[in-house]
């Protein structure tokens, strides 16, 4: 077992969090193809997650669920925060910046914000999409912040010191600058940090990445991203129509990935060269997976209609590192989801959890230590993207549409790629009417009924309003 950290010192918190990355696309992961050392390199030095799942397969309610432990049907947001598309410049501006822009999580605890009233300084260099960029808050009180969800990945629209600008330079780049030199003033300061590195990568454009590292993947045979036959469900769908098939969109995905590790290997560096290595908790995610032509379409939860809760949509590469305190090397199968980060990472600082008993989830932190959690055993995850709810559990997977349908049953063991759809088998009515009462009873549980996602139509794409609590 690995030692306790020292309860007197504030570890800092590193959270590193990418955009659209599917669980298989990491060398630690089992990927051959995509060139990710750093991502692996922290995997080697910490405990991997097998079974990671956000709560919601899309960014904006998936990073909701992440920094308030809550799940869409509390916290409010179940969609992408969307924005005006006639904005005279930029991409999804409207109600992100300006005298309209709305927070989405107004009223609502964040870690962060713990954090910061117990002594921590919280930064913030990358993608919020949670409304309002212009000003910090949550707990923040320094960031370089992404104007909207995503854009160009050079001269990107920012924020920066409250100002909207157009910064010049590779995004992925910019955000890891400032990373770098944040560390450095809080080493030098000798203050305790918390830090998110929210990158945009390896989200949608697959262009305008670093020409040498899209030219190195010339003669990948990409056997990890199988170009299957269309989804009947993604054949009106413009990303799939777009990027099935094709090579340079593959070659853009990766190249984004990889140029994305390089800044976590820079991050890592700078920990390790301030000699705060061992004093620092560095958390690995992605806001939700991807499919880049597996099950025959390319995106995520909405990258089909209806919307999906495949593997590749809810799980997402994890992987928590802290030399002396995470045993390295490890790697967990216990089912554990974004909504139990919350709780998590308070305990992992040693402070309380604000209305603990409205939320979902449970701290991990003795997983974390390498102890033993009898109680993670049977762990069930619950998913919902508006209408569409999932429960899985180690050996299944129900997916039930309330609007319209079809459900889904599928057997995780025997079935792992989600080929094999059982509803309609005679045999399995009673397991389906036991996960279905044990989905209803959990959300019954949790909903704030304002706030229900069955109220949604479920083909909307994104959020534009705000749903107050009466």
């Amino acid at each position: 077992m690995a030692p306790e950290k020292d309860q007197t010192v504030k570890p800092n918190v590193v959270f590193i969090l990418t955009d659209d990355q599917g669980p298989w696309a990491a060398g630690c992961y089992g990927n051959p193809e995509i060139r990710t050392p750093n991502i692996d390199r922290l995997a080697a030095t910490g405990m991997r997650f097998q079974n990671f799942f956000v709560a919601t397969p899309v960014c904006s309610p998936s990073r909701a669920t992440y920094i308030t432990g809550r799940i869409p049907s509390q916290h409010g947001v179940h969609d992408f925060i969307s924005g005006s598309r006639d904005a005279p410049k930029g991409w999804l501006r409207g109600p992100n910046t300006g005298p309209g822009a709305i927070r989405y999580l107004e009223g609502q605890t964040t870690y962060t914000e713990v954090m910061a009233r117990n002594g921590w300084t919280c930064a913030l260099s990358g993608k919020w999409h949670l409304g309002d960029t212009q000003i910090p808050h949550a707990g923040f009180t320094h960031w370089l912040c992404h104007q909207s969800g995503g854009g160009p990945y050079n001269n990107a629209p920012l924020v920066r010191d409250g100002q909207m600008v157009d910064e010049p330079g590779y995004v992925t780049d910019v955000f890891t600058d400032e990373a770098v030199m944040r560390i450095d003033k809080y080493a030098d300061a000798n203050i305790p940090f918390y830090l998110s590195v929210h990158y945009t990568a390896p989200h949608s454009p697959w262009t305008g990445h670093p020409q040498e590292i899209v030219d190195s993947y010339d003669d990948c045979p990409f056997e990890s991203c199988p170009q299957e036959p269309v989804h009947p469900w993604a054949a009106d769908q413009g990303l799939t129509k777009n990027s099935l098939g094709n090579r340079e969109m593959l070659k853009g995905y990766f190249a984004a990935v990889t140029a994305m590790d390089i800044g976590v290997g820079r991050i890592i560096d700078k920990i390790e060269e301030r000699g705060l290595r061992e004093n620092t908790l560095i958390v690995f995610c992605s806001d939700n997976g991807f499919s880049c032509g597996h099950h025959g379409f390319w995106g995520k939860g909405n990258g089909t209609l209806p919307r999906n809760m495949f593997e590749n949509s809810v799980r997402v590469p994890a992987v928590f590192s802290h030399p002396g305190v995470i045993p390295e090397g490890r790697v967990e199968e216990a089912l554990v989801s974004a909504y139990d980060v919350m709780p998590t990472l308070l305990n992992y600082v040693d402070l309380p959890t604000p209305n603990e008993a409205d939320l979902p989830g449970s701290s991990f932190l003795p997983m974390l230590r390498g102890e033993e959690m009898k109680e993670r055993e049977n762990v069930v995850i619950f998913d919902e993207y508006g209408p569409v709810r999932m429960v899985r559990t180690k050996e299944w997977k129900y997916v039930y549409r309330h609007a319209h349908g079809p459900h889904e049953l599928y057997d995780m063991v025997n079935d792992p790629d989600e080929r094999n759809n059982l509803t309609d088998d005679p045999g399995q009515t009673k397991r389906i009417q036991e996960l279905r009462a044990m989905m209803d009873e959990w959300f019954a549980k949790y909903v704030i009924p304002e706030r229900d996602g069955l109220r949604r139509p479920g083909d909307e794409r994104g959020q534009t309003d705000y749903i107050p609590l009466r």
